[in-house]
């Protein structure tokens, strides 16, 4: 059975860091497109970020561009989300997808990760 699992979240402060990472497995994680998406409380699913299958290509939500990081190890399986700066908007359940026929058309996703922003 396909498997997405983000790690990483957690508490941060206004202006922080924290580096999400989703582990794929049971599909071939090289050949798909992969997408960061979140949920903040209350408010539907909203895209972040997107990347190529050979990481080439990177495309990000303009809420965060400039702050967040979107990278890929297909040795690993592995997806990460590098957030920088962070804001208190920013709080919500990241979740990870592998991509169908566009960055919105999430074929596979994991359980998510919740990132809280807060002092």
């Amino acid at each position: 059975q396909v498997q997405l699992v983000e790690s990483g979240g957690g508490l941060a402060q206004p202006g922080g860091s924290l580096r999400l990472s989703c582990a794929a497995s049971k599909f071939n994680f090289a050949s798909y497109g992969m997408s960061w998406a979140r949920q903040a409380p209350g408010k539907g699913l909203e895209w972040v970020t997107g990347i190529y299958t050979d990481g080439s290509g990177t495309f990000y939500t303009k809420s965060v561009k400039g702050r967040f990081t979107n990278t890929r190890d297909n040795a690993k399986n592995e997806l990460y989300l590098q957030m920088n700066m962070l804001k208190p908007e920013d709080t919500a359940v990241y979740y990870c997808a592998a991509i169908g026929s566009s960055f919105l058309d999430y074929v596979y996703r994991g359980q998510g990760t919740q990132v809280t922003v807060s002092s």
